[in-house]
């Protein structure tokens, strides 16, 4: 992927947030069920959290998805979100070599 789409990814306030919380979701939503963190935090849990419509968080995950910093999991009706900790590994690889 080009490098200038990872850090427009990672150019806004709201996706950084979103990243900061599924680094520790235990802790940033505990109202969701302890059994489903294993397949991320769902959709729903994020947008209440960022108090934003539900298709700018959509939209705001997509483009975290296709710059590869999340994974999405589908469960059910439920879409359920969690870091791609290769990503960030990758990320530090980048920044290390070429900035």
């Amino acid at each position: 992927m080009d490098h200038t789409e990872i850090f427009k990814a990672l150019s806004n306030k709201s996706r950084l947030q979103i990243l900061e919380w599924l680094k520790e979701p235990e802790i940033n939503f505990p109202e969701q069920m302890a059994e489903c963190y294993e397949h991320g935090v769902c959709v729903g849990q994020i947008q209440a959290k960022a108090g934003l419509t539900q298709s700018t968080v959509s939209e705001y995950l997509s483009i975290l998805q296709r710059a590869g910093f999340i994974e999405s999991t589908r469960v059910g009706q439920w879409t359920y979100y969690k870091r791609n900790e290769k990503a960030f590994t990758a990320l530090s690889k980048i920044i290390e070599s070429n900035l």
